[in-house]
Order: C-alpha cells, then structure tokens, then sequence
C-alpha cells in the first residue's frame, strides 16, 4: 500500500489514536494534507463550476483549493493562539497540521461528491431553457447542502481528535466552537471576495468580480435579509 493510500484511509477513517500520530510527523503529513485539499478541493471545484460553462469549472477547480488554502492558513494562525490561550496541548505548527486536515478531508468528501455533480449536470435543465431558473436554483441548494454536510463531517472528525489530545471533553469543546467561529467569519469573507464560484447565468463568465474586495459577505446578507422585511 503506497504511502498516499495509506493516508487516505487513515484520514478517512477517522481514529484519534492514528491522527495524533499524524501530528507527531508533522512535515511530511502537512504535505500529504495539503496534497489532498488541493487534489480534492479542484476535483468538486471543476464540478461545481462546470454547469455555467467549461470555462467556469476551470476557472473554479482553481479557485476552490485556493478558498480552502486560504481559509486554512487563515484560521490556523488565529486558532493557534487561541489554543494557547484555552491551555490546550497542541503548538502552533500542529493547530496548523489539525486545521489542514480537517480541510483536506473535507476536500475528500467533496471530491466523492463529484460524479453526483456530474449526474445533475447531465438531467438538470440547459441554460437557455425555460426551466433554467429552476435547474440554477436546484444546482445552488444541492451543492450548498454537500458542502454543508462535508464541513460538519469534517469538523466532528476533527473533535474526535480534539477530545483525545485535551484534557477534558470542555476544553476540546471550547476550541472546536471558537475554531468554528473563525471558519464561519473567514470562509464566508474570502468566499465573497473570490466569487462566482455556482456563476450566474445572467452574468458573463469570469475569473473574479470587477470589483472581488468591494463590501462584504455579512453586508451583502444584511442587505438580503433587510429588504426582504420591508
């Protein structure tokens, strides 16, 4: 079994006892992890984006790895001092390796989910159809319940481990809530500023936004959910 299965199905299964492990060897599993996010994370990506057109799956099974890579680096640097401040037993660099693993696992997840992708591109309504409305909103409302379903395997698997290197079941808890804090905040912001990922039909294709740091994720829901009530 090569070196890379082995991981897989070590990273799939989950087990406290052999994940600790990976943060132990922490080098060369970062690599390994990071391999699978970007792998994993440009497979659902070219899937996701592949409904709008060809262009934009490409443009997307770049951009996705590149979401997680930054949501990950980004949280890995905040979670690491927050650890430290709620007396966990991990150090920077493994904070950084849990965060990167429990993204590339989500990424995994996601890229299992791929050939679904496929399925609904092939029987959803074509662009240009009458029906289009409803295949774009089946797209959206599908691929946002995966993504939803593969983050919170990801992060249960994570407090496995959590609770296996902390010295009770609070503090893990403590740390997997403010870790999750930070995901929600920074995955949300730079999912904003690296938009369209789905890609509206109504719009021509592009790599980025005109204007990718004009306003906010939380501004733009602000905006939705007040108009909506007056």
């Amino acid at each position: 079994m090569s070196t890379w299965e082995s991981a897989l199905r070590q990273l799939c299964q989950a087990q406290p006892e052999k994940l600790a492990a990976w943060l132990q060897d922490d080098q060369r599993k970062l690599w390994i992890s990071i391999g699978f996010l970007c792998i994993g994370g440009a497979l659902y990506g070219g899937a996701l984006g592949l409904w709008r057109a060809p262009l934009q799956g490409l443009y997307v099974a770049i951009k996705f790895p590149l979401l997680l890579a930054l949501t990950a680096l980004g949280n890995a640097l905040i979670n690491g001092m927050l650890a430290q401040l709620l007396g966990a037993p991990i150090s920077f660099r493994q904070s950084l390796l849990a965060v990167l693993m429990s993204f590339a696992l989500l990424a995994v997840i996601l890229a299992a989910f791929a050939p679904l992708c496929g399925f609904l591109l092939y029987n959803l309504p074509p662009l240009g159809s009458t029906q289009q409305a409803f295949g774009y909103s089946l797209y959206l409302l599908t691929n946002t319940l995966l993504i939803a379903f593969a983050g919170i395997t990801a992060n249960l698997y994570l407090y496995r481990l959590l609770k296996h290197l902390c010295q009770s079941v609070k503090q893990a808890r403590q740390i997997l809530l403010t870790w999750l804090g930070v995901n929600l905040f920074l995955g949300a912001q730079l999912s904003w500023n690296l938009r369209p990922f789905f890609g509206s039909p109504e719009l021509p294709v592009h790599f980025l936004r005109d204007n990718p740091f004009a306003g906010s994720f939380f501004e733009a829901l602000f905006n939705v959910v007040w108009y909506s009530l007056v």
